[in-house]
């Protein structure tokens, strides 16, 4: 089913991020950690549908997705990032398998962090972020998305990882098998993967590798 929606508000987040607030339409529902497909509601951009996960929590009176905004070349994330409080965007129904499953590891890479926001936020609320674990890698720290809520949510239990910067409070490097060997260390908890498909598909390489068992893996197939 497609739902129109317009824009409430605009955010910028990171140099490269945006936050959209958009109407919630009567009976829409979602999971923490879904996503639904997206499209830009203007003659030409009706069919160019992109997926993008619900970042707000679930009683929130809006939705909300954060966007990163890739600038090189003219595609619709750009566009998107162009549009204006009162535009309107075209929802379909949410879908995704990235959902909460018990205590774990959440490894993000960039704006793999999104569906992760929404889990995270609602255990927040519900007093329940006990016994997880955040690894979040970005290239440098002005990439980091909602580094002080993550910070204000899971305290020492959000570790940033910066693959290009060398920078006081950060780990250099990248989540490769030593590393996750080092610092993953209860391979009978939960495991929630996402990020570029490179780095997802690396990741579990390296987890089963490790001996975690497949249906520990939490991630969108």
């Amino acid at each position: 089913m497609k739902n129109i929606v317009r824009i409430l508000d605009i955010q910028q987040v990171t140099h490269n991020v945006k936050c959209f607030k958009l109407e919630k339409p009567a009976g829409y529902h979602f999971l923490p950690g879904q996503a639904t497909d997206v499209s830009i509601n203007i003659p030409g951009m009706e069919e160019e549908v992109r997926p993008f996960t619900f970042t707000a929590l679930v009683s929130e009176p809006y939705l909300e997705f954060t966007i990163k905004g890739y600038y090189d070349h003219e595609g619709v994330t750009n566009k998107l990032h162009q549009l204006k409080v009162g535009d309107e965007l075209i929802l379909a129904d949410a879908w995704g398998a990235i959902e909460y499953k018990g205590p774990g590891y959440f490894i993000a890479g960039g704006a793999g962090i999104t569906p992760f926001i929404a889990i995270l936020r609602d255990l927040h609320q519900e007093n329940k972020l006990a016994g997880n674990q955040l690894f979040f890698s970005n290239k440098t720290a002005a990439d980091v998305i909602y580094e002080q809520e993550l910070i204000d949510m899971l305290g020492d239990q959000a570790v940033f990882i910066l693959s290009v910067e060398n920078k006081e409070g950060y780990i250099s490097g990248h989540l490769d098998e030593a590393f996750i060997k080092e610092n993953m260390t209860d391979l009978n908890k939960e495991f929630y993967v996402c990020g570029p498909d490179q780095m997802v598909a690396d990741i579990n390489g390296h987890l089963e590798k490790l001996g975690v068992k497949a249906d520990a893996l939490v991630f969108e197939k």
